[in-house]
């Protein structure tokens, strides 16, 4: 997944930037096929705001929060974000309910067409 950071008004620190990976790297639990992130972190007098946009497929899926911390703020559209995700792959399942089944068979299936070797 390719994530793209952009801070506004103040400067990223190295701990924020590995923060907010780690958290949308945390999202490929929920939704396997992610694009790409971009991530605005904007500062305005005492309001933090973040802004994550994730594209998946033809999709694309944004979460906005702000708050008094930026952790705070990264945080809250982390989880809107994810909260998406599992609505939209929800939806896929639905739509699209035997490939999904075709996908996990052909995972699990055991490989039946092995020769076996006498010694």
């Amino acid at each position: 997944m390719n994530i793209e950071i952009t801070a506004r008004h103040f400067d990223l620190t190295p701990q924020l930037k590995e923060n907010i990976e780690r958290e949308l790297n945390g999202l490929t639990r929920y939704f396997e096929n992610i694009i790409s992130a971009d991530v605005i972190l904007d500062v305005e007098k005492y309001r933090q705001s973040a802004e994550i946009k994730v594209k998946v497929y033809n999709q694309s899926i944004t979460g906005k929060a702000d708050s008094n911390d930026m952790y705070a703020s990264i945080e809250m559209a982390v989880d809107k974000v994810k909260t998406q995700l599992k609505k939209y792959k929800g939806k896929l399942k639905e739509k699209h309910p035997d490939k999904i089944e075709e996908k996990v068979e052909r995972i699990t299936r055991p490989k039946t067409n092995v020769d076996e070797v006498d010694q």
